[in-house]
Order: structure tokens, then C-alpha cells, then sequence
């Protein structure tokens, strides 16, 4: 794949992804936090489900399982684990154990995929994480939502794991729309069952509303789930390291956060560790074992 062309979606959805914490924080002025996503991913699901409708669908019910499975992971579980840690810790500590995901990409993939990295990779990986954790704060407490907070990052990573074994059998768009459609719907049921459902419809609610369905959902969505079709998850997966940072900038224009000096320590930290992974793949790629399709 073209480098510039990677670069620019790579920085396309990473910072939608970042920015939606901002905008996603506007939104709870109106909704109530589970519902919100709720209705953000099963708004994005159908409007994509009928954008969809002429191209080619799963062919049998294992791979609209398949699907399903993705969508509970890498939306239903993500999406419900971080809003349920943030009853317990902050926002910042919940993003921490979030974008942990990158690491056990690696893990998984040299578990079951038998990828192999080398060790200024891992290294890269590291010191990516602690550019994460410098950027929004230094500090981590253990609560229960540290729990929850684990269990987005474990979800993410196992789904990019299956996007990558199993999205080249399917539709790129297909798969983003159905699996959104599945974990929307999931997240509304817990939108009214987990807590108190608080809605309040006006203009700039329903702004809000569509721009995380379109932007931060169907073009988000849809850019990941290619760039990681496009070639190792460990390394795309690094790039998650500039979504928190992309966050904390969106938070100082949109919600006039202040952005303090850690945050640009950080953020060295997090481009020395994407260029780490990066550089390393590029000067001596290791041998795979393929993926065969089950």
C-alpha cells in the first residue's frame, strides 16, 4: 500500500476515533451514556446495512456468526466496558487501559497466528504504552472499572485478531455495517436495562447524534477494519497509540481542556514507539505461518 495513502488513513481514523471521547463527553449533556452509543452504532449499522443491500452478504450462518461475534467484541464489549469503568475511574485511566490493546494485538498474533516480532517491536510497543500513560497523567489507579477498563482493551485486541483471520472472506463495508448493527442493538438493550435511559432531543443532540454514527462510526469503522485488511495487525494496531493523543487535542478545542506539558512528552514518546514498530517491519520482516480460512 502507498505510504502517503496509509499516513492519511491512518490519521483519518485515528483521530475521528480520538475526537469521539470529546464529542462523545458533548453527548452526555443529553443522553444517557449507554443508550448513546446504543443509538450511535445502530443508527450507523442501518444506514450502512442499506447502503450495502447490493453487495455480496455472508453466505452461511457460520459467517453471519462470524460477524455477530466481531460486533459483540469490537463494539458491544468495548464500547459497554469502557462506559461501565467510567462509573469507578476517570476518563484518561479508562483510555490508559483501552488503548493497551496494541500489546496484546502482538500477543495474540504471535499466540495463534504465528506471527513473529522482534524485540525492538515489542520494545516500540512499550515505550508507545508509557507515551499513553505520560499523556493522560502518570497516574493509573485500581478500581473496579480498572477491571472493565482491561476487559475493553482484551475485547479490541481479540477482534482484531478475528478482522484480520476472517475479514478478507467478507465485504469490508458488509462486515463494518452488520458487526455495528449487532453490537448497536446489544448496547441499546443494556442502554435500558444496565442503567437509567435519560434522552433529550434537540438539534444539537441530534448533531451529535450523527456525527459519531457517520464520522466516528461508518468512516471510522469502515478505514480501520481496511488499513488492518492491508497488512500486520500488530503493526496497524500501533497507530491506536495516537487516538488518546488525538483525544486529549480534540478535548483542549472542543471542550477547552487544558492540554499541559506532559501531554507533549507523551505524545514523543507515542511517535518514538509507532516508529519503532514500524521501522523494524520494514528493514527485516520475519516469516509467517498463512491463515487459512476455517
Amino acid at each position: 500500500m502507498n505510504p502517503v495513502l496509509f499516513a492519511i488513513l491512518v490519521v483519518v481514523t485515528t483521530s475521528l476515533m480520538g475526537s469521539s471521547f470529546a464529542v462523545g463527553k458533548m453527548g452526555l449533556a443529553y443522553f444517557s451514556p449507554l443508550l448513546l452509543v446504543g443509538f450511535r452504532f445502530t443508527i450507523a449499522g442501518l444506514l450502512m446495512a442499506i447502503w450495502v443491500r447490493k453487495k455480496p452478504l455472508p453466505s452461511s450462518l457460520g459467517d453471519w456468526g462470524k460477524v455477530g461475534l466481531i460486533g459483540f467484541l469490537q463494539t458491544a464489549a468495548v464500547m459497554g466496558c469502557i462506559f461501565l469503568s467510567l462509573r469507578t475511574i476517570t476518563a484518561g485511566e479508562s483510555s490508559i487501559l483501552t488503548f493497551m490493546n496494541p500489546l496484546l494485538v502482538v500477543v495474540w498474533g504471535t499466540i495463534f497466528l504465528g506471527m513473529k516480532y522482534r524485540f525492538t517491536q515489542w520494545t516500540g510497543v512499550l515505550i508507545g504504552i508509557a507515551g499513553v500513560f505520560i499523556t493522560l497523567g502518570f497516574h493509573l489507579q485500581w478500581e473496579t472499572g480498572t477491571l472493565f477498563g482491561i476487559g475493553s482493551a482484551v475485547s479490541w485486541s481479540i477482534a482484531t485478531i478475528l478482522v484480520k483471520k476472517w475479514g478478507i472472506h467478507f465485504n469490508v463495508w458488509v462486515m463494518t455495517a452488520y458487526q455495528m448493527l449487532f453490537g448497536g442493538l446489544v448496547l441499546l438493550v443494556m442502554g435500558v436495562t444496565l442503567e437509567t435511559p435519560k434522552m433529550i432531543v434537540t438539534p444539537t443532540s441530534v448533531f451529535i447524534v450523527l456525527w459519531l454514527a457517520i464520522m466516528a462510526s461508518i468512516v471510522q469503522f469502515a478505514t480501520w477494519f481496511y488499513l488492518l485488511n492491508q497488512g500486520d495487525p500488530g503493526r496497524t494496531s500501533a497507530f491506536l497509540f495516537l487516538a488518546p493523543f488525538f483525544g486529549v487535542l480534540s478535548g483542549w478545542l472542543l471542550l477547552d481542556e487544558v492540554v499541559k506539558w506532559h501531554v507533549y512528552v507523551g505524545g514523543l514518546l507515542i511517535f518514538a514507539g509507532i516508529f519503532l514498530v514500524n521501522w523494524t517491519f520494514a528493514a527485516k520482516r520475519q516469516s509467517q505461518v498463512p491463515v487459512t480460512h476455517n
